[in-house]
């Protein structure tokens, strides 16, 4: 898994400087962040804000995460696309903090606002991410070999069956990660950025 794991972190990172340097991503980096808007305030409205964005958080990402995991399978388009954006998200948010000027110094953002939660939560992507296109390239090779190889259909066979075995450990290591990641983030982050 090194290698995938290293491709989708580079091309998490990749995002981010697109995100905040192309400009032709810009209108739509906007309605990705408009609907975050949205749920902002449906936090903000609640009863319980905290509680109610540590719910939220940790189900946005949580499911995002498995769902990746598992939809790689269509030749990994999803895990791929999911980085792409999510990077190109963040990338774009520190593009408008630096110009901002009434915003906190970029530098203030990435260490408050991001890196608390970020530690684990981004790495957690990253890692749903790589199984998604390991996912995907398995099903590719499965395919090649239905239509073409045939004779290494059983070997293949057992490698997705080993590694669909291998991702249920692995989607419970996510799943508490991003649970910590929500908990730092509603509690720890909203608290650094506003002291």
């Amino acid at each position: 898994m090194r290698g995938y794991i290293g491709f989708a972190a580079v091309l998490f990172f990749a995002g981010i400087v697109v995100g905040g340097t192309n400009e032709g991503f810009h209108s739509f980096l906007e309605s990705q962040l408009a609907g975050l808007g949205q749920l902002v305030e449906a936090v903000d409205k609640s009863s319980n804000p905290t509680l109610m964005m540590m719910v939220v958080i940790f189900l946005n990402n949580a499911i995002k995460s498995i769902l990746v995991m598992y939809l790689g399978a269509f030749f990994g388009i999803l895990p791929l696309m999911f980085l792409a954006i999510n990077g190109m998200v963040i990338g774009f948010v520190l593009k408008v903090t630096a110009e901002s000027p009434n915003a906190l110094p970029v530098w203030e953002l990435v260490v408050k606002g991001l890196l608390p939660h970020g530690i684990i939560e981004i790495p957690a992507i990253i890692i749903a991410c790589a199984y998604g296109m390991k996912f995907g390239t398995l099903v590719f090779r499965a395919t090649g070999n239905l239509l073409f190889v045939r004779s290494n259909l059983p070997l293949i066979g057992r490698e997705i069956e080993h590694f669909a075995i291998r991702t249920v450990p692995m989607m419970v290591i996510l799943t508490v990660g991003l649970l910590a990641a929500s908990i730092i983030e509603s509690t720890i982050t909203v608290w650094l950025l506003k002291s």
